[in-house]
C-alpha cells in the first residue's frame, strides 16, 4: 500500500487521513447505503389523492429517523476509511458484511420507526406514523424489538471488527499515542452502542408479551452511557496532550 509521507497527509479529529483516495470497496459500501436510502423511499406507495398525500405525510418522520440511523453506521464506516486507508481481505470480508446487514436490516427498520411513531402520535395526537395497523396483536412488538436489535447489534460489531482490524495494523499504519486513544475510544463507543442494542435483544427474548415495549428502552442507556464516556475519552485525551507538551518531543505510541 503506497501513502505519501505521514508529514504531508491532512489531519481530522487527531487522525492523519491516511484513506483520501477512496478504494472500490468504499465505493461499493457507499452504493448500498445510497440503495438502501432508495428502499426506504420506495417502501412510501406514490400518494395518488389527497387523502393517500396526507397519509403519505404521516410517514415522513419515521423515514427521516430511520434515515439518520442508516446515516450514522455509513459515516462510521466512511471515517474508518478515511483514517486508515486499508484495502485488504478482512476490509472487503467486513464491509461485505455490514453491506448484507444493511440491506437487510433496511425493513425492520423502516417497520420499527412507524411503529414508534405510531406510539407518539396516539398519545400526542400528532398525525404521524401509522405502523400499528400491521400487528397481529402485542406479543409482535417485542418479537419485532429482537428482530430490529439483531440487525442493529450485526452492524455495530462489524464497525467494532474493523476498528480492530485497524488495531492489529496499529504498527503497519504508524499511529502515534493520540491516534492509538482516539482509536481505543472508537471501538469502545461502538461496544457501548452494540451493548445497547444486545440489552433490547435479551429483553425481548426474556420477557413476557405484556412487557410491551419495554425492549425499547433499553436504548435509553446510550444518552447516559455515551456522554459519560465521551468525557473520560476527553480527560484522556487531554492527558496525552500535556504529556505531549511537556515532553517537548512528542508522544510515544501506547
Amino acid at each position: 500500500m503506497t501513502r505519501p509521507p505521514l508529514a504531508d497527509l491532512p489531519v481530522k479529529n487527531d487522525f492523519r487521513l491516511r484513506g483520501e483516495q477512496m478504494t472500490r470497496i468504499e465505493t461499493f459500501t457507499d452504493a448500498a447505503f445510497a440503495f438502501a436510502l432508495t428502499l426506504l423511499v420506495v417502501s412510501l406507495d406514490p400518494p395518488t389523492t389527497v387523502t393517500g398525500l396526507l397519509g403519505a405525510l404521516r410517514e415522513v418522520p419515521a423515514f427521516l429517523l430511520s434515515a439518520a440511523l442508516l446515516m450514522m453506521f455509513w459515516w462510521g464506516h466512511h471515517e474508518w476509511s478515511r483514517r486508515f486507508g486499508l484495502d485488504d481481505g478482512p476490509t472487503v470480508v467486513l464491509s461485505c458484511v455490514l453491506v448484507g446487514t444493511v440491506l437487510v436490516y433496511v425493513y425492520p427498520l423502516r417497520f420499527m420507526f412507524g411503529l414508534t411513531m405510531s406510539w407518539i402520535g396516539g398519545i400526542t395526537g400528532l398525525p404521524i406514523g401509522s405502523g400499528t395497523q400491521h400487528l397481529r396483536g402485542i406479543e409482535d412488538v417485542n418479537h419485532l424489538f429482537t428482530i430490529y436489535g439483531a440487525g442493529f447489534v450485526a452492524m455495530c460489531l462489524t464497525l467494532v471488527l474493523l476498528n480492530l482490524h485497524a488495531w492489529r495494523k496499529r504498527e503497519e499504519l504508524e499511529l502515534d499515542a493520540l491516534e492509538r486513544h482516539q482509536l481505543r475510544a472508537e471501538l469502545g463507543a461502538w461496544l457501548i452502542v452494540a451493548g445497547a442494542g444486545a440489552l433490547s435483544v435479551a429483553l425481548g427474548l426474556l420477557l413476557p408479551p405484556t412487557w410491551t415495549g419495554v425492549p425499547g428502552w433499553a436504548y435509553m442507556v446510550l444518552p447516559v452511557a455515551m456522554p459519560l464516556f465521551g468525557r473520560a475519552n476527553a480527560r484522556g485525551r487531554a492527558r496525552l496532550l500535556a504529556a505531549e507538551s511537556a515532553g517537548g518531543a512528542g508522544v510515544q505510541p501506547a
